[in-house]
């Protein structure tokens, strides 16, 4: 009776870690993922709709070479 009342303990322990494991995580980061993706597709959108940076080439006197 004892071996039965462990071996029930045993499979309880083991199908609560395998149900648990399968508990959604996998759906949850998959929607992280893809609200990562579509936040960095905007961010990409709306740098190149910003007006480009002019940078001067042209040195003056005070300018020296590094």
């Amino acid at each position: 009776m004892k071996l039965v009342q462990v071996g029930a303990f045993a499979a309880a322990l083991v199908m609560s870690s395998v149900v648990m494991a399968a508990g959604g995580g996998d759906k949850t980061f998959a929607r992280m993922m893809a609200a990562k993706d579509r936040s960095v597709e905007l961010f990409v959108a709306r740098e190149q709709a910003r007006d480009p940076v002019v940078v001067n080439e042209k040195k003056d006197e005070k300018t020296q070479d590094l």
